[in-house]
C-alpha cells in the first residue's frame, strides 16, 4: 500500500539488538490522513548497520536492555534474523543445485514474449553534496530511489505499463560512495512470472570519467506487478533469457521467488494464522527453522504470563490469549546450563526419561542446529491407537551473553513420513525449553508449552489434527488423550467424542502414578471424568496435583525432576 499527495507519512525507527560490531535497526512505514483521520501501515523493515572505526577496523557496540515487551521480542528475535541472512546464498545455492540445469521456458496461452536484453536500461549519476551526509557518503535512500528508478523502466520496457513495486529482496551495500563519484545503475529484468517480475538492479561506482576500474556498491532484486483498473494483478509477458548469465539469472529468480512465497507462507503470517503443520522442504527450511524458535521466543517474552501456583520452587505459570492456551513450568535443576541443553535436544534419549516416549528416530540431520525426529509415543489417542510425531527440532546456543539455550518443537510434514493407518497423526504448535545458567552446576529451566483453546471449524470431529501428546499442549499437559480436554457443555458426551475446546478446559490427570483424590476427584485406570462439573476450577486442581507430587521430588536429580516436569 502506498500514500499520496497530502497525507502524513510517519516513520518510525528502532535499534532492536546489538551484536559484536553490527546492529538491527528496525523501521516501521506509516501514513496518516489528515482529513478522515485513517491511519495505515506502509511497509516494515530491518536494516543492518555496521559500526566502523578508524579505516580498517570496527567498534565494538555496547548490549542493548530491552524494556518493554515489543522491545525483547524484537531483541529475541533478532538473532534469528540475523543468522536467516547469513543462511541465505547458501540456501539459494542448495536450491539450485537441486532443480533441473536446463532451463525451461514457461508457457502461458497468447502471452507476448519479449527477449531479456530488450529490458535492459542503463544510467550515470553524479554524486553531489545534496546526495551526502556529513561523512561524504553518498545516502542509502539517494542510492535506493536511483536504483528503483531504472528498475521501474526496465520493467516498463516488459509490460509497456505503469508497474508497481511490491519488494525489495536482499539490498546489500557492498561499499561507499563519496561526492564526486559517478554511479552506473544497471537494471534488467530476470524473470516474468503470471502475475509479478523480478527486475535485477545493481550500482557501480567510479571517480573519473577515465577511470577503467568500478567498484560495485549496491545490488538488490525488486518484484513489480502491474494492476489493472480494479486493482488486481495482470498477467505479463513472457521472458526469453539470454545463453549464459541471462539463463543464471532466470534460474535464480524463479528459486528466489519459490524462497519469497516459502517465506511469506510461513514466517510472514501471524503466529494465530500458521497451519499446524507445514510441508517441510529445502526452500523453506531455513524460514521453518526462524518460525520454530522465533515463536518460542516470543512466547518467553509474554509479559502477562500469571502466576498460578508455587511450590518447592516450581512455579506454574498460565496465559490465556485468543485461543491460545499456554503453559509455562519454571524451576532450577542441578547440572549445567550446557549439559541440560545437549540432553533436552536430543529425543534420541529422550524415552530414558520421559514415559510418553516409545523413541524417536532421527530422520534427516537438517543442519548443525535442526533435525526432524520420527517419535512414537507410549499413550493412546481416542482411536486407542499409539500416537505419532513428525518433529522439527530447532536447538540454539546463546548469542551473547544473557540469551539462554533454546530447544523449539513444531510439527512438519514430510511426504517419507505419511500418516499410518496404524497411529494417530498427532501434531505440536508451539513447545520447547529454555535454558539459563545461573551457577557452575545450576541452571534455570524454562518449559513452555501453546495449544489451541478451540478447535477451528475445519477441523471439529477430527482430533486427531489437534495439538496433543507429548510435545504439545493440552495433551502434553496431561496423557496426551484428546479427550482429556471437553468443553462445559460436553460433560454428558460420550468419551472421545469431538467437541469444542473453551476457556473451561477440564484436563484428566496423569494414570501413571496410581489412584488419588485430588480436589474432590478420584482419578485411577477405571476412572476417566471427574465425578461433578468441575471445569470451571480446572487449574487450582491441576495445580493442587502438581504441588502434591512436587513436594516429594526434593533430593532428586535432574532427570527424575524433567521426568515430572514431562508428566505434567
Amino acid at each position: 500500500m502506498a500514500s499520496s499527495v497530502g497525507q502524513v507519512v510517519n516513520i518510525k525507527a528502532k535499534v532492536n539488538r546489538a551484536f559484536n560490531s553490527s546492529m538491527e535497526v528496525g523501521i516501521q512505514v506509516s501514513y496518516e490522513d489528515l482529513c478522515s483521520g485513517k491511519h495505515c501501515s506502509i511497509c516494515k523493515a530491518y536494516a543492518t548497520f555496521v559500526a566502523q572505526g578508524p579505516p580498517g577496523t570496527k567498534v565494538k557496540l555496547k548490549p542493548l536492555a530491552p524494556q518493554t515487551e515489543e522491545e525483547k521480542i524484537e531483541h529475541s528475535i533478532a538473532a534469528e534474523r540475523r543468522r536467516m541472512r547469513l543462511v541465505h546464498k547458501d540456501t539459494l545455492k542448495d536450491l539450485l543445485t537441486r532443480s533441473p540445469r536446463d532451463t525451461e521456458l514457461e508457457t502461458r496461452d497468447g502471452s507476448v514474449v519479449v527477449p531479456a536484453e530488450k529490458t535492459r536500461v542503463e544510467s550515470v549519476e553524479l554524486v553531489l553534496p545534496p546526495h551526502a551526509n556529513h561523512q561524504g557518503n553518498t545516502f542509502g535512500g539517494q542510492i535506493m530511489a536511483w536504483m528503483e528508478n531504472v528498475a521501474t523502466i526496465a520493467a516498463s520496457r516488459l509490460c509497456h505499463a505503469h508497474p508497481t513495486l511490491r519488494a525489495i529482496e536482499m539490498f546489500h551495500f557492498r561499499g561507499p560512495s563519496q561526492v564526486g563519484d559517478r554511479l552506473v545503475l544497471k537494471a534488467i529484468v530476470n524473470n516474468a512470472f503470471k502475475n509479478s517480475m523480478e527486475v535485477g538492479v545493481c550500482a557501480e561506482a567510479y571517480d573519473q570519467e577515465m577511470s577503467v576500474s568500478r567498484r560495485h556498491i549496491n545490488s538488490a532484486f525488486m518484484t513489480f506487478v502491474v494492476l489493472d483498473e480494479e486493482g488486481r494483478p495482470r498477467t505479463l509477458p513472457m521472458v526469453v533469457p539470454q545463453p549464459g548469465d541471462g539463463e543464471r539469472r532466470y534460474r535464480e529468480a524463479s528459486a528466489r521467488k519459490k524462497i519469497r512465497l516459502d517465506r511469506k507462507y510461513v514466517v510472514s503470517c501471524k503466529q494465530n494464522e500458521v497451519p499446524l503443520s507445514v510441508p517441510w522442504d529445502q526452500s523453506n527450511k531455513v524460514y521453518l527453522s526462524y518460525n520454530n524458535v522465533s515463536a518460542l521466543k516470543t512466547l518467553v517474552a509474554k509479559a502477562n504470563w500469571a502466576l498460578a501456583r508455587e511450590k518447592e520452587k516450581v512455579r506454574i505459570y498460565t496465559l490465556e490469549e485468543d485461543k491460545f492456551l499456554s503453559f509455562r513450568i519454571e524451576m532450577s535443576v542441578r547440572i549445567a546450563a550446557g549439559q541440560a541443553f545437549s540432553l533436552l535436544s536430543d529425543l534420541r534419549r529422550r524415552h530414558e526419561w520421559d514415559r510418553h516416549y516409545a523413541s524417536a528416530e532421527l530422520v534427516q540431520q537438517v543442519d548443525e542446529d535442526d533435525a526432524i525426529y520420527h517419535v512414537l509415543s507410549q499413550t493412546l489417542s481416542h482411536e486407542n491407537k499409539p500416537q505419532d510425531f513428525v518433529i522439527l527440532a530447532s536447538r540454539r546456543k546463546p548469542c551473547d551473553k544473557g540469551d539462554p539455550y533454546v530447544v523449539a518443537f513444531r510439527s512438519v510434514t514430510l511426504p517419507t513420513h505419511p500418516a499410518c493407518p496404524s497411529f494417530t497423526r498427532g501434531e505440536t504448535l508451539c513447545s520447547g525449553f529454555c535454558v539459563w545458567p545461573e551457577a557452575e552446576e545450576t541452571s534455570k529451566l524454562l518449559r513452555h508449552l501453546r495449544g489451541l483453546r478451540e478447535v477451528p471449524a475445519e477441523k471439529q470431529g477430527r482430533p486427531d489434527r489437534a495439538p496433543q501428546g507429548p510435545l504439545g499442549c493440552p495433551g502434553g499437559l496431561a496423557d496426551g488423550r484428546t479427550d482429556g480436554w471437553t468443553d462445559r457443555q460436553g460433560a454428558g458426551k460420550e468419551e472421545g467424542a469431538p467437541g469444542r475446546w473453551d476457556g473451561a478446559l477440564r484436563p484428566c490427570l496423569p494414570l501413571a502414578f496410581g489412584p488419588r483424590e485430588v480436589g474432590g476427584m478420584r482419578t485411577d485406570t477405571g476412572t476417566r471424568r471427574p465425578r461433578a462439573d468441575t471445569s470451571h476450577t480446572w487449574p487450582f486442581i491441576f495445580f493442587i496435583f502438581l504441588s502434591n507430587f512436587v513436594s516429594c521430588c526434593t533430593g532428586l536429580d535432574f532427570l527424575v525432576r524433567l521426568m515430572l516436569l514431562e508428566s505434567l
